[in-house]
C-alpha cells in the first residue's frame, strides 16, 4: 500500500514537471541555435549564408583557404593564446594576493582602501583609455605583451571575488601553521592556494575569456600584423564593401573554440568557485 502511494505521488510530481521540462527544452534550443548556425555557416558559401541556409554545406575547405590567404590566422591565434595565458597567470597571482591580504590581514585602513578600489569598478574603460595609452606610450611599451596585460593585472572584481571567498579559509589552520614556523608566503602558496583551487579556476575562466575577447585596448596599443589578436583579425575581415560571410563565420568559429573549451573543461570548478566553496 505504501509503495503504491509513493509511486502515485512520484508520477504526480513528474507530470507537474513536464511543463518545466518543455520550457527548458525550448529555451535550450534558442540558446544553442546561434552556436549551431555559426558552425553550419562556416561550411557554406557567402551567398548561402546571406540567404539564411542553416544546414551544413560543402564549402569549409574553400572558406579555410580564403581565410589563411587573407591574413595570418595561426599567428593571430598564437598571439591571443600568449597574451591571454600571461594575463591570466599574472592576474590570478596579483588579485589573489590582494584578496588574501584584504581579508586575512584585516584593519580599518584596508577596509577604506578596499572601498576606494570598489569605486573604480564604476569607471568605464573608455574613460581611462587615453591616459593609459599615454602612459604606455611614454614607457615605450607599445606592441608588447606588457602593454596588453598591464591595465588588467589587477581588477576590482577579481580582488573582491578572492576576498569574499577567503572568508571561508580556516583561520585556525593558518595560526597553527604559524606556530609550526611556516612563513606568511609559505602559508599562501602551500595552504591557501591548494584550498582555493575552485576559486582560482573560476577566476581563470573569467580572466582568460576577457583577455581572449579583448578588442578595444589591443586595438589601441597593438599595431601591425605581427602582434594582431583574433578579435582584431575578425574585425578586419568584416570591413569593406564585400564581406565573405562564410569565411567570416569560420574565423568567428576559430575565435570562439578556445573559450568554449576552457569553460567546458573548468565548468565544475567554475561553479564551485562562484559559490565560494573551499576544499
Amino acid at each position: 500500500m505504501t509503495k503504491s502511494v509513493s509511486a502515485a505521488k512520484g508520477s504526480q510530481i513528474q507530470r507537474r514537471l513536464i511543463p518545466s521540462y518543455i520550457f527548458l527544452t525550448i529555451v535550450s534550443i534558442f540558446s544553442v541555435f546561434p552556436l549551431f548556425w555559426m558552425v553550419t555557416a562556416a561550411t557554406n558559401t557567402s551567398l548561402e549564408v546571406a540567404q539564411g541556409k542553416i544546414w551544413f554545406g560543402t564549402n569549409f575547405g574553400q572558406n579555410y583557404a580564403n581565410l589563411i590567404a587573407q591574413d595570418n590566422l595561426w599567428q593571430a591565434m598564437g598571439n591571443s593564446f600568449l597574451y591571454a595565458i600571461v594575463q591570466t597567470l599574472a592576474s590570478l597571482l596579483i588579485c589573489s594576493l590582494a584578496g588574501y591580504g584584504f581579508e586575512l590581514y584585516h584593519d580599518k585602513g584596508k577596509d577604506f582602501l578596499f572601498g576606494v578600489l570598489l569605486l573604480a569598478m564604476m569607471v568605464p574603460q573608455v574613460a581611462t583609455l587615453v591616459p593609459l595609452f599615454t602612459m604606455i606610450s611614454r614607457m615605450k611599451l607599445l606592441n608588447t605583451v606588457i602593454a596588453f596585460i598591464l591595465p588588467a593585472l589587477s581588477t576590482p572584481f577579481l580582488i573582491m571575488m578572492f576576498r569574499q571567498n577567503s572568508r571561508n579559509f580556516p583561520i585556525d589552520t593558518m595560526e597553527a601553521a604559524r606556530i609550526d614556523g611556516l612563513s606568511e608566503i609559505g602559508i599562501f602558496f602551500r595552504m591557501y592556494f591548494p584550498m582555493m583551487k575552485s576559486t582560482y579556476a573560476a577566476a581563470a575562466v573569467i580572466v582568460f575569456m576577457n583577455a581572449w575577447n579583448s578588442y578595444m585596448w589591443p586595438r589601441t596599443v597593438m599595431k601591425g600584423s605581427a602582434v594582431k589578436t583574433m578579435p582584431i583579425l575578425i574585425a578586419n575581415m568584416s570591413n569593406g564593401y564585400a564581406v565573405d560571410y562564410g569565411m567570416l563565420m569560420l574565423g568567428v568559429l576559430f575565435c570562439s573554440l578556445p573559450t568554449i573549451l576552457v569553460f567546458f573543461i573548468l565548468q565544475k570548478q567554475f561553479a564551485e568557485g562562484i559559490t565560494g566553496s573551499v576544499k
